[in-house]
């Protein structure tokens, strides 16, 4: 694979600031970071505008590309403006949306329609009575869902940490923000791209498509509405569009021409709408050069678990490398694998230090293995490690 030019001596260093924002876990962006992003930007060297990619469009960004999965999670509460505005200080090349439809067609940004963990709805005696248990995708759940509510009742909810107990500095936030609409996320990306002088990329999932749809809030067309109504529905537009659902990407191939992205589980496992549709395939056979290809005809990439890439033994520990890589690769789609984080717990065994399952384990050296691979990207909820590291990579 042919590296990308080496990042500026300055850029460097603004990506060395932004890093030693970050102490103890917690991550503020102190008076010196401030300045040397906006020196920075001033300079058009703004640490998201990296070195330049192989081509227009999405193969103008930086590789590897840095995904912040869903904004900098590792430091605020998930999809918050707060998380997503601290993701692109940092200096993160795209940042990550899920989205999920409210009851009155709103599409909000969640990691999954059930916002028991996410908000602070259980705190809401009105709103009691709407908690419920439902069947999303073959699993059952107990809570409360964003297509109960109207956007206007969701937005009496604040946002939190989802994982408290590994992330207890995140919970300083909670209540800071609330749940933003897409519309909001595109207006922000907007006002930033103009502020920065350069287009601010984002990486946008469709939750369970089929399960949303049954119930007559289809997010394609919905999604394919505000793409257009903000400009962002062309080819070399800079946001990629993905899903678990490969139906869904179809769909959005024929509303939009903007990049896509076929998102992969477990080998095992089974999309699902090919549960639905009695298809027997499994991650197993898309992975294959056959199902790889039949990904290309309708899509531009994959986003892997990095397990299909680096499969972890019985110790947790990385074993022999798949041929994905390069099987995906020949057939001309990008890789985008998730999801990095640095603590322990997330980490091989390999790299884990220490016997504290939420402290910071050698993330740096876990990068280095996962670039080394030849993927193009990676999901990270530490964009901060994951840039420093990355500028590593390319600078080696």
């Amino acid at each position: 694979m042919t590296q990308p030019e080496r990042r500026t001596p300055a850029r460097r260093a603004v990506l060395g600031a932004a890093g030693a924002a970050v102490l103890g876990g917690s991550t503020v962006l102190a008076g010196g970071t401030a300045q040397a992003v906006q020196s920075a930007v001033a300079a058009d060297t703004d640490p998201g505008a990296g070195t330049a990619g192989r081509g227009h469009g999405y193969r103008s960004l930086p590789v590897p590309t840095v995904i912040a999965h869903r904004g900098a999670s590792g430091y605020r509460p998930e999809h918050t403006l707060g998380s997503y505005q601290l993701a692109l200080d940092m200096g993160a090349h795209v940042v990550e949306q899920d989205l999920v439809p409210t009851r009155d067609g709103h599409l909000v940004c969640r990691h999954e329609n059930d916002i028991t963990g996410t908000t602070d709805v259980a705190d809401h005696p009105e709103f009691a009575a709407r908690r419920t248990t439902k069947t999303i995708d073959g699993t059952t759940l107990t809570g409360w869902f964003t297509e109960d509510f109207t956007l206007a009742e969701l937005k009496t909810l604040r946002a939190k940490e989802r994982i408290p107990a590994t992330r207890q500095e995140n919970t300083l936030y909670d209540g800071r923000w609330a749940v933003p609409t897409f519309e909001e996320v595109l207006r922000w990306a907007e006002e930033e791209g103009r502020r920065r002088g350069r287009e601010v990329w984002l990486h946008v999932e469709t939750k369970h498509p089929t399960y949303f749809r049954s119930l007559g809030l289809g997010l394609e067309e919905r999604l394919a509405r505000l793409l257009r109504r903000h400009g962002r529905h062309r080819a070399h537009s800079p946001v990629f569009l993905q899903s678990f659902e490969p139906s869904s990407i179809q769909r959005l191939a024929r509303l939009a021409d903007t990049p896509r992205v076929v998102l992969l589980s477990a080998a095992g496992s089974r999309p699902w709408d090919f549960v639905q549709a009695g298809d027997p395939r499994t991650v197993a056979d898309l992975v294959k050069p056959e199902g790889l290809r039949w990904i290309a005809s309708y899509a531009q990439g994959i986003g892997p678990t990095l397990d299909l890439i680096l499969p972890r033994d019985a110790s947790g520990r990385l074993g022999a490398e798949t041929t994905l890589v390069r099987d995906a690769h020949a057939e001309g789609l990008i890789l985008h694998p998730y999801t990095q984080r640095n603590e322990n717990t997330f980490l091989p065994a390999e790299y884990r230090r220490g016997t504290d399952p939420q402290a910071y384990g050698d993330a740096f050296g876990a990068l280095r293995r996962f670039f080394a691979t030849g993927i193009d990207g990676i999901f990270s909820d530490n964009a901060d490690t994951a840039l420093l590291a990355a500028a590593d990579f390319r600078d080696r």
